[in-house]
C-alpha cells in the first residue's frame, strides 16, 4: 500500500506511538524506553485497545501489503513481534507472530528496507533477530547491532552499545540452553534442572 500524496499512512499512528515526537536517538528512548521495555498495565491496555486489532490482522497476512515501503515494513515487524508481546503478556500467544516476524524481517533485509529507516527505527528490526529462539539468528542479531553502533562515534553511541549488549545477553543464553528458559512455563515447556536454576538468578528473564 502506497498512501496518496498527503494521505496518513495508515501505519503513522502506531509509528507515533512507538517513536513520539522524534529527536536524536537518545532523546526518543529516553522518552519511549518505558514504553519498549518496561511493564505497565495502562501501556498493554492501550497496545489492545489501540492496535489489537491491526495485530490480529497482521498476524492473519491481511496487511502484507505494508511491506511496501520501509516504514510500513518496520510498523508491521511492530504489529507481529511488539505488540502481541505486550497484548498478550504471560499467554503462548504472546510469541504467535514470532514466525512470520521473521521471515518478514528476512525479506525486507534481502530488499534494503531496514537502510532506509534511522538507526533507532532499525533497532526495532533487529530485536526480531534478539526474539528467535535460534542461535544462526542470534548471531546475526549481534552482527546487526555492533553495526548500529558502530554508525555512531560521539555521545549517541551510548544507547546503541547498551543495545548491543543485550544482543549479546540474549545470544548467550540461546547459546547455552538453546531456547530462553523463561518462556518454558508460558508455553508448557518443561524446564531442565539447569535451566531452572538459571532462573532463580537475577536478570534471567527478558
Amino acid at each position: 500500500m502506497r498512501p496518496d500524496s498527503g494521505t496518513p499512512a495508515p501505519w503513522q499512528p502506531l509509528l507515533h506511538w512507538w517513536f513520539g515526537e522524534g529527536g536524536t536517538a537518545s532523546q526518543i528512548a529516553a522518552q519511549r524506553n518505558h514504553l519498549w521495555f518496561g511493564y505497565r498495565q495502562a501501556q498493554d491496555a492501550e497496545a489492545r485497545e489501540r492496535f489489537g486489532g491491526l495485530a490480529a490482522q497482521a498476524l492473519q497476512g491481511g496487511l502484507d501489503d505494508w511491506a511496501q515501503t520501509p516504514d510500513g515494513w518496520l510498523a508491521l515487524l511492530i504489529l507481529l513481534d511488539q505488540l502481541p508481546r505486550m497484548i498478550h503478556r504471560g499467554k503462548p500467544e504472546a510469541f504467535a507472530g514470532d514466525a512470520a516476524a521473521q521471515a518478514l524481517l528476512d525479506r525486507g533485509l534481502a530488499h534494503g528496507l531496514a537502510g532506509a529507516l534511522a538507526p533507532i527505527r532499525q533497532v526495532f528490526c533487529y530485536l526480531v533477530l534478539e526474539h528467535a529462539e535460534d542461535l544462526d539468528r542470534q548471531e546475526r542479531g549481534v552482527v546487526a547491532f555492533a553495526a548500529l553502533a558502530d554508525l555512531h562515534h560521539d555521545e549517541e553511541r551510548a544507547i546503541f552499545d547498551d543495545f548491543l549488549a543485550f544482543a549479546r545477553k540474549h545470544r548467550d543464553v540461546v547459546a547455552r540452553f538453546g531456547r530462553f528458559p523463561h518462556r518454558n512455563e508460558i508455553l508448557g515447556r518443561l524446564s531442565t534442572d539447569e535451566e531452572k536454576d538459571f532462573l532463580r538468578r537475577p536478570g534471567s528473564r527478558f
